[in-house]
């Protein structure tokens, strides 16, 4: 394996609102000092300012509302090699930087790889593939998080595509601009990989969690028009059955599932295509 990035070359985008104080990166990086890693932050607030003493701290404050806008301000403005997607609210564990690094050298022609994540009792935040993998499946794609993807700047350069704003927290539809930004790269024949070793902690429920299940087929249809046209249907159906068996909406819920996400797919198109 030939090694092309080394540790220094790893960039910390992260995302937050309304912090006056670095404070908040103390408990994001438990293990060493913040100060030891390259980092970006995009702080959006109207009211509070952030700064930062340290060289390898930047800080950029933005009057901006919505989190796509937010992690393409970062892309923007990110000056390393390999890039993390960073919430204000997860935890970084050992050695992630050299996994990142590893993996991206490994990865030699991946635009993408996508690590795990554990929630705070030490469990795996949801189900992943078994082992590494080269390239990801539809499935697998629609399943991951940003918190869990790294991104050779490079490459994602090469072909120009960012997070698409409709989508995210504080934007139209608050969920899905992982999978939307990860097919757009799909769609440009971007390799999008995946480590099977654990990078971060996210302690408590995800944004998406804290989404109510029937409102997130409005999103699910928004997305699966936006990426997934020829077999959206299809993933739709896939979607309503697996939450059915899983207990998360009732059978008697199938057709308000249907709807919702025929009126996610009417916005999007309204927004994209004027219909």
């Amino acid at each position: 394996m030939i090694k092309t990035f080394i540790e220094s070359d790893c960039e910390i985008l992260v995302s937050t609102m309304n912090q006056s104080s670095l404070d908040f990166l103390l408990q994001m990086f438990p293990l060493r000092h913040f100060s030891n890693y390259n980092i970006l932050i995009i702080n959006q607030s109207k009211t509070n300012t952030l700064s930062s003493e340290f060289p390898s701290v930047r800080v950029i404050n933005s009057l901006d509302v919505g989190l796509s806008k937010s992690r393409n301000l970062a892309i923007e403005n990110a000056i390393e090699k390999i890039l993390l997607i960073a919430d204000d609210d997860v935890i970084y564990q050992k050695d992630f930087i050299e996994k990142i690094i590893t993996a991206h050298n490994k990865f030699s022609k991946a635009t993408i790889v996508n690590f795990c994540a554990i929630k705070e009792d030490g469990i795996c935040l949801k189900k992943y593939p078994r082992g590494s993998r080269s390239e990801l499946d539809t499935k697998e794609i629609l399943n991951i998080s940003s918190i869990e993807i790294t991104i050779n700047k490079e490459k994602l350069d090469s072909v120009g595509i960012r997070f698409d704003e409709n989508f995210g927290l504080g934007s139209n539809f608050e969920m899905g601009e992982e999978a939307v930004f990860l097919f757009d790269l799909k769609d440009k024949d971007q390799c999008i990989a995946f480590e099977d070793q654990v990078i971060v902690k996210h302690e408590g429920l995800t944004s998406s969690d804290k989404i109510e299940d029937l409102h997130r087929y409005y999103i699910y249809g928004a997305i699966i028009r936006r990426v997934l046209m020829k077999n959206g249907v299809f993933w739709l159906l896939v979607k309503i059955f697996f939450d059915i068996k899983q207990k998360k909406i009732k059978i008697s819920s199938f057709f308000k599932a249907i709807d919702n996400a025929n009126k996610g797919r009417k916005k999007i198109e309204a927004i994209n295509y004027g219909k």
